[in-house]
């Protein structure tokens, strides 16, 4: 009703009042209808199925009706007409920024996820690149190395670490040579006599250490009277060795890892 008026007051005398007399018939064909509707109604019967057969029917009638009836113009008069067709344009304008509107925001998305997918592809490629330089540094080292290669190679680090062990033995022998020297008679109780089977501290490591290598699921020494008790003493006391729980006459290396 506000259009109608708004429409109204940019016409002039004649189209207002002809505008006025249109209002009042569509409104009194709109009662007419509602009318109808409400007389309708009171006729439905209570079964839905026989409802939505009743509501098809009549569907299907107003359809061919309304496939029969000739458009009609609007008024006759030119005023309202142009009024009219002013009215719909800008309306339509209006629909066709907001759609253009929603366009250039979608447009302005996509582009965004464009840059974000192609700056992800230019990544995936660079390390793609990168992988298969990498593969082609493999297969040509894997082409050029071979067995006869591989094995000096091999013999060299087992050397190396050959004559590292032997630095390692022999700085432990300086360290227990000056710190736990060999047992002599001299250095003793004079009532107190010496073993000559006596070994040194470093032979008692070296059979500890040899023993676990070669039978870990069996480290222990037995004690015989090659081990001079202090040297024992000594190993147990400073948490270097261990005895047998259930015989105190063997011995192993504490495990240090």
């Amino acid at each position: 009703m506000a259009e109608v008026t708004a429409a109204a007051g940019q016409l002039s005398e004649a189209a207002r009042a002809e505008l006025l007399d249109l209002c009042e018939d569509q409104f009194a064909q709109l009662e007419k209808l509602q009318n109808e509707i409400i007389l309708c109604e009171s006729n439905f019967c209570e079964n839905p199925q026989e409802q939505s057969v009743n509501r098809r029917i009549a569907t299907e009638a107003e359809l061919k009706l309304w496939q029969t009836v000739e458009p009609t113009l609007l008024a006759a008069n030119s005023e309202i007409l142009l009024q009219a067709g002013k009215e719909e344009m800008l309306k339509l304008c209006s629909e066709l920024e907001m759609v253009v509107s929603c366009s250039e925001a979608k447009r302005d998305k996509l582009r965004e996820t464009i840059e974000l997918e192609q700056k992800w592809l230019a990544e995936k490629r660079q390390v793609l690149e990168a992988a298969a330089v990498h593969t082609e540094r493999l297969q040509a080292e894997k082409e050029n190395s071979s067995a006869h290669n591989v094995l000096p190679d091999t013999k060299a680090k087992i050397q190396k670490m050959k004559a590292y062990q032997d630095r390692l033995m022999e700085a432990l022998g300086d360290i227990l040579e000056k710190y736990a020297p060999f047992p002599q008679n001299s250095s003793i109780n004079k009532n107190t006599e010496i073993d000559e089977d006596l070994i040194s501290l470093r032979e008692i490591l070296e059979v500890l250490m040899n023993k676990i290598l070669n039978t870990p699921h069996d480290p222990y020494v037995t004690i015989d009277n090659t081990f001079w008790p202090p040297y024992i003493e000594l190993l147990l006391r400073h948490g270097i060795a261990v005895r047998h729980h259930e015989n105190n006459f063997k011995i192993r290396l504490e495990n240090f890892f």
